[in-house]
């Protein structure tokens, strides 16, 4: 019976090499490249020599994380952005500095814990203007300081076009860290801040349509949720925690996978800023910002219906739904009442059709 196992296994082996031989990235996108990725570089049981303090390694989670000796542990995470893919012509070198220590901040925040520094490398084309350089780099120190942390190191280099990569390190009590599983059926679904802002900024800009310096700043200046995460993981109320910058959807997928749940949200109670409402056209287009655009930041939280009281005073959350069984999947609820499935889209880098920025 097991040899039998064992052919059996070899021949999946074989036919998912062949299946895979001449597949392009661009056909299956960022996440299922990752967790190819994630099988090739994962931790095996039984951990090696110097991979004992391994405690999460490449794929599952928003960081990395580290044992440290002692009560506390380090996350570490890496995000590498591009002038053409990931930065609107209508930003400044400023607000690009920014972005760049935003986004690994926010994965920071993401884990519960605080940030200790932030490493970054410029790629860049040698007719680059240093007035540009110093912008871009005081955008970043701006950044990491309202954060509490700094800028710590770094490289520079030539590049056809501006690439910045960033690499945070952050460091949390181990009875506090926040994983994206934890979640339990029953427990509340909230998120800070609002969602939508920033797709509503993009499809703003690329259609060409007016839109309220508010929700521009939201798409050119998100804010990582640093000091609110601090205080969520102090709290022992949160079950599971990530932040939402591929959208609200992807990410309640995402949670749902890790902590095996599903979820039910009600439409009505998405916290989605008036000038975004006042731009959306229909209750559609509304719902399609609120649920499938990218860039905001946000964090999505479950807790702990028994706990709620001691999360609600902490930053503007909004409960938006609860978790349910796994099976269930992942709806939402309608003003009527209907229930309809939530899609699993969002924003994906290596994708070749179009899954827009506001999606």
């Amino acid at each position: 019976m097991a040899y039998k196992k064992r052919i059996k296994k070899k021949a999946k082996v074989i036919v998912f090499k062949r299946t895979m031989k001449n597949t392009k990235v661009s056909s299956i996108g960022e996440r299922a490249l990752i967790s190819i990725l994630s099988e090739i570089f994962k931790v095996p049981d039984g951990k090696e020599k110097g991979q004992e303090g391994i405690l999460i390694g490449a794929g599952s989670d928003d960081c990395a994380v580290l044992d440290l000796v002692g009560e506390d542990c380090l996350v570490v995470t890496t995000d590498m952005l591009h002038r053409t893919t990931d930065f609107p012509e209508e930003m400044t070198p400023w607000q690009i500095g920014w972005m760049s220590a935003a986004v690994n901040l926010s994965d920071i925040a993401a884990m519960g814990a605080e940030p200790t520094g932030l490493v970054i490398a410029i790629g860049m084309p040698t007719d680059t203007e240093i007035d540009f350089v110093k912008e871009l780099a005081k955008g970043m120190q701006a950044c990491a300081e309202f954060c509490g942390t700094a800028i710590i190191g770094g490289d520079l280099d030539t590049h056809a076009e501006l690439t910045i990569t960033g690499t945070a390190i952050g460091r949390v009590k181990k009875n506090q860290l926040l994983l994206r599983r934890g979640a339990k059926s029953g427990d509340l679904v909230c998120v800070t801040g609002y969602t939508g802002s920033a797709g509503a900024a993009l499809e703003a800009l690329l259609s060409k349509k007016l839109v309220s310096e508010l929700v521009l700043k939201a798409l050119f200046e998100p804010i990582p949720r640093v000091r609110e995460a601090r205080k969520l993981a102090e709290s022992g109320a949160v079950t599971s925690m990530m932040d939402t910058s591929d959208g609200l959807a992807m990410s309640l997928y995402d949670l749902a996978k890790q902590s095996k749940v599903g979820f039910k949200i009600r439409e009505n109670s998405l916290p989605i800023l008036r000038d975004v409402r006042e731009f959306a056209s229909n209750p559609h287009k509304l719902k399609e910002l609120a649920l499938y655009t990218g860039g905001d930041f946000e964090l999505l939280i479950t807790v702990d219906p028994q706990k709620m009281k001691k999360v609600q005073n902490i930053c503007n959350l909004t409960v938006i739904g609860e978790c349910t069984r796994y099976e269930a999947g992942i709806v939402i609820e309608s003003p009527e009442c209907k229930l309809t499935t939530i899609k699993q889209r969002g924003y994906q880098q290596l994708k070749a059709e179009a899954v827009d920025r506001s999606s």
